[in-house]
Parts: structure tokens; sequence; C-alpha cells
């Protein structure tokens, strides 16, 4: 039986992308974009076309030549498929290139390595990177030769390759209950953001739609943003005062890629629920893109694989770029559809602002208030929201406020206050008879 050794290390690298019949057209631009966030120095990137994948080797025999013939002649160390491989293609694959071969879910995997900074996005990753190992490992080292029986030569009862295999299993068995220890926390995490009634707010969206630099400004946080795919990976939430609702968690979240390996998507369960759990999931999307519309079905076929149903607001970032407008689309009234802003620029964010506040709590609407000088609780809570558009005292001592703000809002901190509606709002009380025991702390 015929052994090989496993070449090591390289960035000098051949991309290839085969257009197959009865697959999905390729990106070529994103398949650069992710072998240069992966480190890789592209020579070459060699394209083709085929009816079907070829079982052994996924190419023709006679690409594979020519691209052994580039691999010498270049000194290539590393050749990238822009395809999923199966371990066997892999291996014939390097017998014939004699370079290393890797396939887009390695890709992907190693930019994700690259990328982790905490402890459970490195646990992650790790995970996602021993499952996918677990199916190569065959035949792919020169070490892993069954073992000769006779005196002197008999082993302990298992082959190196059953050993590596099960030592394999016991540190993808430790990884998933350090995971799951994780998920406790987070579970507790929520528990008590719903027990405070503090909605969350979740960005989603393809790699590089600008998630990062959104969340910066909103946050007003220092989370790393750069133009490259994957630059967020680990899960950053943040607590802020938003207008008219007051506290909310906000949280950026690992962007989605077209063909996301699905072991990714199993390891990154645990932050991936940040998303499940959303109040409102914040789509960012790159209006600038050629390819939007494969972006928002590729998002959108992760979040019904993790089973998110949870209402969407999509938000066409980078209109500073595309050209659009500024404004809140809506599917129905008072219930906004998308939004179109630039992060980068900051136009728009108002309307964001606005469109958030009345997908959690309603149509905004201007409320002209009258408050005693003892109803001064009214009046912090609402300066708090950063709702009051203007202020003046009257002769009789009393404040005059004008208020931007949902009603159901509004209706909620006067009852939590124990104030009367009607002395407050007067004639526009009528419309807020509801049970006190609804809006109870």
């Amino acid at each position: 039986m015929e052994y090989f050794d496993r070449h090591q290390g390289g960035e000098r690298a051949i991309l290839v992308s085969v257009t197959v019949q009865m697959l999905k057209d390729l990106d070529g631009e994103e398949f650069q974009l992710l072998a240069k966030s992966a480190g890789a120095e592209i020579l070459e990137h060699i394209t083709a076309q085929r009816i079907k994948p070829d079982p052994k080797l996924f190419i023709g025999s006679g690409k594979a030549e020519e691209i052994a013939t580039l691999v010498h002649d270049l000194e290539v160390e590393l050749v990238i498929f822009d395809h999923s491989l199966s371990p066997g293609q892999e291996r014939n694959l390097e017998k014939i290139l004699k370079c290393r071969v890797i396939d887009r879910t390695g890709l992907i995997l190693d930019i994700f390595a690259q990328r982790a900074r905490t402890h459970e996005g490195k646990l992650q990753v790790e995970l996602a990177q021993l499952e996918h190992l677990s199916t190569r490992l065959v035949r792919g080292w020169t070490h892993l030769e069954r073992q000769k029986g006779g005196i002197g030569l008999r082993g302990p009862g298992e082959s190196q390759l059953e050993t590596d295999r099960r030592l394999l299993r016991v540190r993808m068995t430790q990884l998933q209950s350090k995971l799951d220890k994780v998920h406790q926390t987070r579970i507790q995490g929520r528990a008590a953001r719903q027990k405070a009634d503090i909605p969350t707010v979740s960005l989603v969206g393809y790699t590089n739609a600008g998630k990062s630099t959104l969340f910066n400004i909103l946050a007003q946080s220092e989370v790393y943003a750069a133009d490259q795919l994957f630059a967020t990976l680990d899960p950053t939430l943040r607590r802020l005062n938003w207008d008219g609702i007051g506290a909310l968690v906000l949280a950026d979240t690992v962007g989605f890629v077209r063909d996301l390996p699905h072991s990714l998507v199993e390891s990154f369960k645990a932050t991936l629920e940040e998303t499940l759990e959303a109040t409102l999931l914040l789509h960012v999307i790159d209006s600038s893109s050629p390819d939007v519309l494969e972006q928002i079905e590729a998002v959108e076929s992760v979040l019904k694989e993790i089973g998110a149903d949870v209402p969407v607001l999509r938000v066409y970032n980078k209109i500073d770029q595309s050209g659009e407008d500024a404004k809140i689309i809506y599917a129905q009234p008072n219930l906004p559809d998308r939004v179109y802003v630039s992060a980068h620029s900051g136009v728009g964010l108002d309307k964001l602002r606005q469109a958030v506040q009345e997908c959690l709590v309603g149509q905004i609407q201007t409320f002209d208030l009258v408050l005693k000088p003892a109803y001064g609780k009214l009046r912090t809570r609402l300066y708090e929201l950063n709702v009051i558009q203007n202020e003046a005292y009257d002769d009789e001592g009393n404040l005059n406020l004008r208020v931007i703000i949902a009603p159901s809002k509004l209706e909620q901190i006067v009852r939590q206050l124990h104030l009367p509606l009607d002395e407050i709002l007067g004639e526009r009380a009528i419309q807020f008879e509801r049970p006190l025991e609804e809006f109870e702390l």
C-alpha cells in the first residue's frame, strides 16, 4: 500500500475555480479576497469548466497535469480550490501536484483560526478544524502504516491511525464540553437581560458588509473593523441607551459567506445564538456590491439553517458608494422594512435609529405634555430616552414638553411612575386605555 509525505507550510499559491454546470456559479473576486485574507501570495488563478466533477480529482487529469507543471515552474507551495473536495480528491491531487492542496472549507477555517481572539472563538475554530481533519486522517502521513507483527514489533493493540483518531475524538469531546459551558453562561446572560426587559439587537450580514463599522458608531465602541473578509469573528455585546427605547444590547456577530461550511455553522452555534435570541436583527447589506442579491440569499440561507425566526430590518449600507439616498422604506404602515445608510460617512443614521425604534416599540409620534413640578421623574426618564424636542415653563410653573416617542413607550413610562395619564396628556389619553398590570415593573 502506497503512502506519501504530506507537504508542509507555504503561502505561494495557485487558485483553481471550476465552473460546474450542476453547481452554482462562482465569484472569482470573492475567492481571491478569501485567499488574500488568509495571507496567500496568489501567483495564478486557473479557471476550468466541467459538466460534472471528476470523482477522483474533481478536475480532469489533463488540467491536473497542467497545474502540476505550473506548480513546478513557479515553485508553488499551495493549491487552493474554490470548492469542497472530498478527502480522497485532496489526497489524489496532492500526489499529482506534489504540494499541499486545500479546499474552500479549509481556506475559511484557516482565516477563522487567524481571526479568533477570545477563548470561546478559539474553541469554536479548533472544533471545526478537528471535524474537518477527522475525515482526512487516512494515509496522509508516513507514520500511519499498520503495525507489523513479529517479535519486538507488536504494538499496544491499535495502529497509529486508530490512535490518532481516538485522540481526535477525545479532544473534540473536550472542546464540545467547554463550549457547552459557554452555552450555559450565554443562556444565563440572556435570561438576566430578558428579566430586566432589555431588548437585544443583533447585527448580521455578509462578511465585509460594514457591520463592525456600524457597530462602532452606534455603540461608540472600538471593535476591530477593516476592509477585509471576516474582520470580526468573536461576538461583541455592548449595552447602550437608544433614543426612544432606553437600555438596549447591541451585538456584533461573525459575517456570513457563500457556501459557509456546515461544520463552521455547527461549531459557532454558541455565537450564533445571540442571533437566535435577538429581539430584532439588523441585516447589514453592502448596497454597492454587484453581487448584492446573492449575498442577501447567502445570509438568509444561514439564518434559516440555524432556525432564526426573528424580525429583520434590512440595512443597506455604503450608500456613499452606491449613490442611494438615505431613507426608510416601509413594508406596511408603521412597519419599516429597510433603511439606507452609510456607516462610513454617518449619513442616514438618524433614520436607522428611528426605524429601530419603530420596529421595537411602534411608530413614533409627537406629544405635547404638561408636567406639574412634582412630575420631575417623568422629565428625567424622557431625557434619558433623548426624546425631548423642546421645553418651556408656563405662568403656573408647569413644564410644557414636546416629545417624539412611540405611544406605547410613553404610556409604559407614565404608568410605571404611577402618574395620571389624562392629566398629562389631556384628550389624547383616551387612546391609552389598557390595564395597568401590563406595565408594572
